[in-house]
């Protein structure tokens, strides 16, 4: 399985987000990258593609420009104001009593607008790292529109909470959702976006949401206990063109191999009912137990069944890196899944 990667996705590295009512270092940091690359390379994966520059046109397909413009120059607004002491990061939201078809002029409002919480800071660098991670997930997509079987776009930062106009949790834009709009574009008739994080992939949701054309279906935790709250329950099916093009599987916290992996089954047999061409995975291995941010209680031979499991679906595959926070076993897990993905 091809490996597609840039060193310019380690160049977004936050201070500090807000965690617990405290200012601490984030979860998402370059040593995940480094540490994923370096675990699966050395299980025999690869070569390491490192991806063209596609410019922003294949995230305009799933993006507004005004958000993109937004991203690409918020650091240096955010500068101007108030130096570089420090991350860019919002205070105040259009919550649900203000209004929301105003986009503020102040940066300060500029960040709360296309943002949902306080923990995605942005940097010096994170428009390169964005724009890097973005080109890696549609390097694969091509790789796998021109003829291979599987690729492992390891994107950094994550995407899948990012919607077409919204940032968060970590995410900027959405990785996988550019990938699946790569093979629609590039002939698939029909794209199943499979999320496997723990947490809801709510950003590609919601860019599918009037889509039958993409299917997404995601396994999360229940929002009612976990972030990202107010996205990912059950009764959520789509909506216009694509109702019915929506699947969510919340799970209870404390979720084992042993309720997950049905809950994969049902996923795998949902996407087979849809007549899907190709597949996007959105992985995360926070479903890991030992990962500081996860409820669930999977085992690395767990997350192997993972990929098994994708695999015998038999389907073209870009398999596109989300979430995942114990470092320290972040690449073995990794790994694992795709072990388990290519029969390794």
């Amino acid at each position: 399985m091809r490996v597609v990667f840039s060193p310019d996705q380690l160049l977004h590295h936050a201070r500090a987000e807000l965690i617990d009512g405290q200012m601490l270092p984030p979860f998402e940091m370059p040593a995940r990258a480094e540490q994923i690359l370096a675990a699966v390379t050395a299980a025999g994966h690869g070569p390491v593609v490192t991806p063209a520059d596609h410019g922003r046109a294949p995230l305009e397909r799933v993006h507004t420009p005004v958000f993109l413009d937004a991203l690409e120059t918020a650091w240096d607004r955010w500068v101007e104001v108030h130096g570089d002491g420090g991350d860019a990061l919002p205070l105040c939201w259009p919550a649900r009593s203000l209004r929301h078809d105003r986009v503020p002029a102040a940066i300060d409002g500029v960040l709360g607008y296309y943002s949902f919480d306080a923990g995605t800071p942005i940097t010096r660098s994170t428009w390169t790292s964005v724009l890097a991670s973005a080109h890696t997930a549609v390097e694969a997509a091509a790789l796998v529109a021109g003829g291979e079987p599987s690729a492992f776009a390891l994107c950094r930062p994550p995407g899948h909470h990012a919607a077409a106009d919204l940032y968060g949790g970590y995410c900027f834009v959405n990785n996988a959702a550019a990938a699946a709009q790569v093979l629609r574009d590039r002939g698939a008739a029909t794209v199943a976006v499979l999320d496997v994080d723990y947490h809801h992939g709510n950003g590609t949701q919601s860019i599918f949401w009037e889509r039958a054309d993409v299917p997404f279906v995601s396994i999360h935790a229940d929002p009612s206990a976990e972030y990202p709250y107010f996205l990912g329950w059950a009764d959520e099916t789509g909506a216009g063109a694509g109702e019915g093009a929506t699947r969510n599987l919340p799970l209870p916290l404390g979720t084992d191999g042993a309720v997950y992996l049905p809950a994969l089954d049902e996923a795998c047999g949902w996407i087979v009912s849809r007549r899907t061409d190709a597949l996007v995975v959105s992985l995360g291995v926070d479903t890991f137990d030992g990962d500081p941010i996860s409820g669930f209680r999977l085992h690395r031979d767990d997350l192997s069944r993972v990929g098994a499991r994708i695999a015998a679906l038999g389907l073209p595959t870009v398999v596109v890196m989300e979430g995942g926070y114990a470092v320290a076993e972040l690449g073995a897990n990794v790994a694992a899944v795709l072990d388990g993905l290519t029969g390794g």
